[in-house]
């Protein structure tokens, strides 16, 4: 066996002849063990928070959406259809119209977007899933709309209330407002559903058909603001959008999902690397306990160094040995963190102690790379610590 090595192991396994020491090298291993357990529980629950964040993009964004690169409308033409048909890996897509209006029920107003969509549009993106109350759009009845929950929430309204429809206004493109009766185009919609999802998405939308949408909006029959696609394969979506954007050209824009939500990706990505500093930051100013607890056990351990050094040990084997007792000390800390913090997210994920509402628990996710991240994190640092520690140790210490 490597003679520092043994040496580390019996020391860390001893009692120290001072109790003090004891006591500062069980606070030392305990701030190890509370810096691994709040590392790997953050990264945890940003993984978790990651894949929930997702989640609600999927059901609110499709795969890839086609617009015009500049303007806001196009018109579908064979050859986009043609196109689309013809491509294997697309498994739907949905011909849509988008544009900014102004709600308003009964005394209450709330600006919002109106959203026309065809009968594909659920095989596109699974909106209809996320429906809390009443059904999606049925395109046996005219003027049916589906609105989001804050909407709803906003303007006090009910659905199948036939008395009381919710009025769309939009405004006339070029038209003054010296007379307001004449600056707006307007429709009355009977909500027959109420959809959830992220706070940004259930304020957002008011789903309705394709036709009252371009009708309101005085578009023609093919004009339309986009054309969202959904794949068969999600893993293919970037040659498929490459795909797209050369056999459409430039004069259209083909963002994947991932585009269209860029700012919503570098903010959760950011907020999960700055957590991971700041408490990597922690487990640094936690690991100045094990400095100081090395450094104590070396004064402690002082008669027996010099012991080892007129056995034939050499400086740099009685360095190690400290190296190896600190590296040991983090590795065990370690452990001990690693398992309480899988211990906890497991729980979590089973029974949901910890809540964000009264329904949705807070998302946590076990992952292998976590679990290397924080192993790699504690193993470099301990050993950066254990090293500064036994740096204190010199020839003239040793045989004073």
């Amino acid at each position: 066996m490597n003679f520092p090595f043994y040496i580390a192991k019996r020391y860390l396994k001893s009692k120290s002849s001072t109790n003090a020491i004891n006591i500062i090298t069980l606070i030392a291993m305990f701030g190890v063990i509370v810096g691994t357990l709040a590392l790997f529980i953050i990264l945890s629950g940003f993984s978790g928070l990651r894949t929930f964040s997702y989640s609600l993009l999927d059901a609110s964004d499709p795969d890839i959406k086609i617009s015009p690169a500049q303007g806001k409308t196009f018109e579908y033409s064979k050859t986009i259809d043609e196109e689309l048909i013809s491509n294997t890996n697309i498994a739907s897509f949905s011909k849509v119209v988008e544009e900014r209006v102004f709600l308003k029920y009964k005394d209450k107003s709330h600006i919002a977007y109106v959203k026309g969509v065809d009968s594909n549009y659920t095989e596109v993106v699974a909106v209809d899933s996320s429906l809390v109350v009443g059904t999606w759009i049925d395109p046996e009845f005219r003027n049916t709309a589906v609105i989001g929950n804050g909407i709803s929430y906003k303007l006090s309204l009910r659905i199948f209330n036939l008395s009381d429809p919710l009025k769309v206004f939009v405004p006339k493109p070029g038209k003054g407002m010296l007379n307001a009766n004449n600056a707006f185009r307007s429709t009355n919609v009977q909500i027959t559903g109420v959809y959830s999802g992220s706070e940004e998405f259930q304020n957002k939308y008011v789903f309705t058909e394709l036709e009252v949408a371009q009708e309101l909006l005085n578009y023609k029959s093919e004009q339309i603001t986009a054309v969202e696609i959904k794949l068969r394969d999600p893993n293919l979506i970037d040659e498929v959008t490459e795909v797209l954007q050369k056999s459409l050209g430039n004069q259209y824009k083909v963002e994947t999902r991932t585009e269209l939500n860029a700012l919503i990706y570098k903010v959760i990505n950011t907020e999960n690397f700055v957590s991971y500093l700041i408490f990597t930051l922690i487990v640094i100013i936690a690991l100045f306990n094990v400095i100081g607890a090395i450094i104590m056990m070396i004064i402690d351990k002082r008669k027996n160094l010099k012991t080892l050094l007129d056995l034939g040990s050499t400086l740099k084997d009685i360095k190690r040995i400290f190296v190896l007792q600190g590296f040991l000390l983090c590795l065990l800390g370690m452990a001990i963190g690693l398992f309480l913090g899988m211990i906890l997210v497991i729980i979590q994920q089973k029974f949901g102690l910890f809540m964000i509402t009264q329904n949705i628990p807070y998302p946590v996710e076990f992952r292998w790379a976590n679990l290397i991240i924080v192993m790699l994190t504690i193993s470099v640092l301990g050993f950066i610590a254990a090293k500064i520690a036994s740096s204190r140790i010199s020839y003239n210490f040793v045989t004073k």
